[in-house]
């Protein structure tokens, strides 16, 4: 546990107090640090061993790069967090930092979505890891009679599509426009009406509180730069006794889907996906491996459901 002298020597300097506010906010990494606040490497490099060594800060490593948060079982927090709020109107670049910073993290979103750009029209002709049509039929056998669906990361709007067969309205949220833009185009040529493409981010969905009875993420959540703010939100809008179904990756160690398929995480374990479920609320969680791919890197499929607490009188099949 970081004691308070350390902490108090930590953060004195204004510099550390900047990245500590910034670091308060996201998840960033030195490259990042270095745009927003104009310094060099070296010498962010530097705050950010002393911040660590204080127990201040700690890091995640993801690729060649490492991203860096404050500490959450800071045993002084409540001493830093006074700091950080006096710091907040007693630093001038403060208020600049914090819109540099959501200039970074809108660039970070931004890559991720010129490659789903790119690949739009032609998605479902080229490999995308995880995506199997017997982790597809495993979720669809848990499915029910007609309700409402929200597919989350849509993509081009296959598996919105599948899901519209057995719905009675499918809303299909992406980030990409062009993605929309061809998903829209399938609809209209397949003669399917009760699905809606929204251009929106995961992490804050289009879509009215308690709207849907189904939430879907379809091998999209590995994407989100915050997956339990995507699940948060998959929370808000299921209706009570709704459910939630994720088909995702299990973790894996294949670095180069950063860079070939803008993977944000590299798939999740069966431990951490019904953590963060059970953490946002929801109940009866289960998780199971659902698909193995033969060749390498053997990307394997993982499919987790949940249920929102709350009685909606509508009654969904158990798993």
């Amino acid at each position: 546990m970081p004691s308070i002298i350390k902490t108090l020597r930590a953060a004195a300097d204004p510099n550390r107090l900047r990245i500590l506010l910034l670091l308060k906010g996201e998840e960033l990494s030195v490259a990042e640090l270095q745009e927003i606040l104009a310094m060099g490497q070296s010498t962010i490099s530097t705050h950010l061993s002393q911040l660590k060594n204080a127990g201040l800060v700690e890091d995640r490593r993801t690729g060649k790069s490492s991203f860096y948060r404050l500490c959450g079982a800071s045993g002084t927090s409540g001493v830093l967090d006074g700091m950080l709020a006096e710091a907040k109107s007693e630093i001038p670049e403060a208020a600049t930092d914090q819109a540099a910073m959501r200039r970074v993290v809108k660039k970070r979103q931004d890559k991720m979505r010129s490659f789903f750009d790119s690949v739009a029209g032609r998605l479902g002709k080229d490999y995308v890891p995880g995506q199997s049509w017997k982790g597809v039929a495993e979720a669809l056998l848990r499915l029910m009679p007609p309700m409402a669906i929200a597919d989350l990361g849509a993509g081009e709007g296959t598996f919105a599509l599948l899901l519209a067969q057995r719905a009675t309205r499918v809303i299909a949220v992406d980030t990409s426009a062009k993605m929309i833009e061809v998903g829209r185009e399938q609809a209209l040529r397949h003669g399917v009406a009760n699905v809606e493409f929204r251009l929106g981010d995961m992490e804050e969905v289009p879509i009215d509180d308690g709207a849907v009875d189904l939430v879907f993420f379809s091998q999209s959540l590995h994407h989100a730069l915050h997956p339990d703010r995507a699940v948060a939100e998959a929370a808000r809008i299921l209706r009570p006794g709704g459910r939630i179904v994720v088909l995702d990756l299990v973790k894996h160690r294949f670095e180069e889907a950063r860079e070939l398929y803008a993977d944000e995480w590299l798939g999740f374990s069966e431990a951490e996906l019904e953590t963060m479920l059970e953490k946002t609320g929801f109940r009866n969680v289960q998780t199971s491996v659902v698909h193995k791919e033969p060749e390498a890197p053997q990307f394997q499929t993982l499919l987790a459901v949940g249920d929102k607490c709350g009685d909606s009188g509508l009654t969904l099949p158990r798993v």
